[in-house]
């Protein structure tokens, strides 16, 4: 779990956006010339209607049944805000000389595709009407972002040793295990389409043969030495685990025990480090023992003990800047959504 990346990890939902790619925001345009199709302008940029529509069809699952124009609305006004909050970013990262270059694309592009053959890679493209370059452009623009968030941000965050001792004492009872405890992370693949799943490659299995074929893919990517947390963020189908990297927590035994069968014996089978693929009907779970703690008080002397405080408390402390930053970067910008302004007007009735 050391490689992963905790910038992806918070602002997940705008890599999504980003992934799906955009033209760009347009040049100022005065207001006695403004299109309808103009639905937000950020800085005198403008944010027009393509883009936003551009940007959902990126990030819903293609479904049978449309959706309704209140749940599409809906959608898209979320869209639009994570845009706004993009397009703010972006143009600090033009004025830090942080955007990303062509060879940084390229190489996020070549992986984005690297699990995805090229006719399945063709289709996910025409079924939500995007092109390749629209996804090299939406990576360009998903890495600006996180290098600026890296420089203003993450780079600045320190944890002393002091902090972790002190949080250690004000929460020592939490260390005190009654029960020996897994900790888990998992990866999980099903057959059916989820319209919450959100990860990083878009993908989601929609036939036992998909789902089969996508978990014997990451079993030989693991094999080969890919990280288990950026697969889960690229590639889990589990929407509550995958902004934290696949990563259960401990799970005690007594949880372990009421589990399915195949479950407990891959978790008692394996070595911390190791992964199991378990198949529950047409359903899989790459999982990894992280780590077996056994019953009794851990102490602060333990590398685990102070890995771990010192990753929650960074990543709290990320979490907290990283909102405060962009928090005050939208509160910096000139910003109107005319989007919102136009569904209020016309009670979510627009044309």
């Amino acid at each position: 779990m050391s490689q992963r990346t905790s910038v992806r990890r918070t602002w997940a939902a705008l890599a999504v956006i980003a992934a799906v790619g955009l033209t760009g925001a347009c040049q100022p345009t005065g207001p006695d010339t403004l299109s309808p199709d103009v639905w937000a302008v950020v800085d005198g940029r403008e944010i027009r209607r393509e883009e936003v529509e551009k940007a959902y069809r990126g990030t819903v699952q293609p479904t049978a049944t449309p959706p309704s124009d209140a749940e599409r609305l809906t959608v898209q006004l979320g869209v639009l805000d994570e845009l706004i909050t993009q397009e703010i970013l972006l143009a600090r990262a033009t004025a830090l000389g942080l955007t990303a270059g062509d060879s940084e694309v390229e190489d996020a592009f070549a992986e984005r595709r690297r699990s995805v053959a090229d006719d399945a890679f063709q289709q996910q493209l025409t079924d939500r009407g995007l092109t390749a370059d629209d996804v090299r452009q939406g990576l360009r623009r998903e890495l600006s972002v996180g290098k600026v968030l890296e420089q203003e941000v993450t780079s600045k965050i320190v944890i002393t040793d002091q902090d972790i001792s002190a949080f250690y004492e004000r929460n020592r009872e939490q260390f005190n295990l009654a029960e020996t405890q897994f900790r888990l992370a998992q990866i999980a693949v099903t057959p059916d389409r989820n319209p919450q799943v959100r990860n990083r490659a878009n993908s989601d299995a929609a036939t036992a043969a998909e789902a089969r074929q996508k978990a014997n893919m990451l079993m030989e990517r693991l094999r080969s030495g890919a990280d288990f947390a950026e697969l889960a963020l690229d590639y889990s189908e589990d929407p509550q685990s995958i902004a934290q990297s696949g990563d259960l927590g401990f799970v005690p035994l007594s949880a372990l025990e009421q589990a399915s069968p195949q479950l407990k014996a891959a978790v008692e089978g394996m070595e911390p480090g190791s992964a199991n693929l378990v198949t529950i009907g047409t359903n899989y779970t790459i999982l990894m023992l992280l780590s077996r703690e056994e019953a009794g008080q851990r102490e602060l002397s333990s590398p685990e003990v102070r890995d771990g405080i010192r990753d929650m408390l960074r990543a709290r402390q990320e979490e907290l800047l990283q909102t405060a930053y962009v928090t005050a970067a939208r509160h910096d910008a000139d910003v109107v959504n005319y989007l919102a302004h136009q569904v209020v007007a016309t009670q979510g009735k627009l044309e």
